[in-house]
């Protein structure tokens, strides 16, 4: 099977305050914080924030599939993989599919990467939304996870390999939620609880013997699940040590679904030392277990910016903008002007930049040209460009603007005009800031996000915000 050659995860720049739920409900609420996907985003743009941190770890290697899960799929009836697939630039011979509709879709699509036989990118990114003053709005939150898996080599090592991989499967209902409806529902606590532990310990064991091992030499036991009360009797299950039981974030982070599990193994690869042994246990309509060795080229090859560093970075937002961003609260906002839903033709002709995000250098003079062109603004040669991705090129703050009457559903605007290194001038929005902290100077970096949603067509572009975020 595939190992693990590269990986990265994602957290959103946001957080709310549990309490602030009960302050404005009277009800609800709770200790600690979950991070909340802003306006702009979605689970396809985080899909992509954490395939970009994953591939930073394997610039050499070229995904030749990607594999796409989420129960909070942006479209239906079209395949969103292919978004996250054009924002990487990879090759159009890489193949593109989604996993979507369930938390177990992220169990199914790491395995068919483990399977693969080729290189294989997979991505696991997840909303979670309940509704007011419920459980699932108190305890959810928003992340994505990236895994590119092969087989490794000399420049792009294994990080950590398969030794047991373990599924029981059964049909019964305890979560769920059909096309059109805003939260899902969930059966008597006391169900779930006894229909998943039986299946949690059959796979476990059977994870256990295939690897040969027993759950005291396993050096960090990660669960992740819907279902708390079968999460801590299924991790009791293993019989592992009780330093191998850390922490699962849903205090200060919140169980991000499909993408939970996945959180979970980054931040244990952040953390584990060569020849560990870390067993994965997904609970989602049946049990998935996996059990991964760390290699001696994980301490070189991890993720550059830590789930840990992710967790304690971020900023606050209020409830009723929370509200907001999900659809609960509807609130009039600028009108300058209305959005527009992007046309299809343009968009496909002009899919290495707006997806991409390539620029152009002109062979005669050096010039690099945002977005790109075919006549050099500077020498006029015409025809001699060069194609540059410039997704990950780091920019300054040249000037910028707070607009207050531009559209959004989180006013004001901020918009700067930034320059790149190696040259470039570009304008565009920036995102995850504070208005009155912008400054001319700041470091900025690019990420991809969803500029609007109008008629039913996500238009996803490119923004900036505050380098070393992610």
């Amino acid at each position: 099977m595939n190992g693990i050659v590269a990986y990265g995860a994602y957290l959103p720049y946001f957080r709310l305050d549990r309490k602030a739920i009960g302050e404005a409900l009277g009800s609800g609420g709770g200790k600690g914080t979950r991070v909340v996907a802003s306006y702009d985003e979605d689970t396809t743009s985080m899909g992509v924030e954490a395939a970009r941190a994953a591939l930073r770890g394997a610039p050499r290697l070229a995904p030749a599939a990607v594999y796409f899960a989420t129960a909070e799929p942006a479209y239906l009836d079209k395949t969103n993989a292919t978004a996250i697939h054009a924002a990487l630039a990879l090759d159009e011979s890489a193949m593109a599919f989604d996993m979507l509709g369930s938390i177990r879709s992220a169990a199914g699509a790491l395995r068919a990467a483990m399977d693969a036989g080729r290189p294989t990118l997979a991505v696991l990114s997840d909303i979670r939304t309940g509704l007011p003053g419920g459980a699932d709005e108190r305890d959810g939150g928003d992340a994505a996870a990236a895994f590119l898996l092969g087989s490794g080599d000399a420049d792009t090592p294994v990080l950590a390999e398969p030794v047991a991989a373990a599924s029981v499967t059964a049909e019964f209902l305890e979560r769920w939620r059909v096309p059109g409806d805003a939260a899902s529902r969930q059966w008597e606590e006391r169900f779930g609880e006894h229909a998943y532990v039986p299946l949690a310990e059959a796979a476990i064991a059977s994870a256990l013997k295939q690897a040969g091992v027993t759950g005291g030499e396993l050096a960090s036991v990660l669960v992740a699940g819907s279902h708390g009360r079968a999460n801590k009797r299924a991790a009791a299950a293993v019989g592992a040590k009780p330093t191998a039981l850390g922490d699962d974030l849903t205090g200060t982070v919140g169980n991000t679904g499909a993408a939970h599990a996945g959180l979970l193994l980054a931040d244990a690869l952040d953390r584990t030392q060569p020849d560990d042994l870390i067993m994965l246990v997904s609970l989602a309509d049946g049990c998935d277990v996996t059990i991964w060795r760390a290699s001696a080229a994980l301490a070189r090859g991890r993720q550059r910016v830590p789930v840990a560093k992710q967790v304690a970075a971020g900023g606050r937002v209020s409830y009723p903008t929370f509200l907001t961003w999900r659809g609960f609260l509807k609130r009039e906002p600028p009108r300058r002007p209305d959005p527009q839903a992007p046309a299809a033709p343009p968009a496909f002709r002009a899919e290495a930049w707006k997806f991409g995000f390539t620029g152009s250098r002109c062979q005669a003079c050096g010039t690099r040209h945002l977005p790109p062109t075919r006549v050099c603004l500077k020498c006029r040669a015409v025809d001699r460009m060069t194609p540059e991705r410039m997704a990950d090129v780091p920019a300054t703050i040249a000037t910028y603007t707070v607009d207050r009457l531009a559209y959004s559903l989180s006013p004001p605007v901020v918009v700067g005009v930034v320059d790149f290194e190696g040259g470039g001038r570009f304008t565009c929005e920036l995102t995850d800031v504070d208005p009155a902290a912008v400054k001319i100077g700041d470091r900025v970096e690019m990420t991809f996000r969803r500029l609007m949603t109008a008629h039913g067509v996500h238009n996803y572009f490119w923004k900036c915000r505050p380098a070393g975020t992610t």
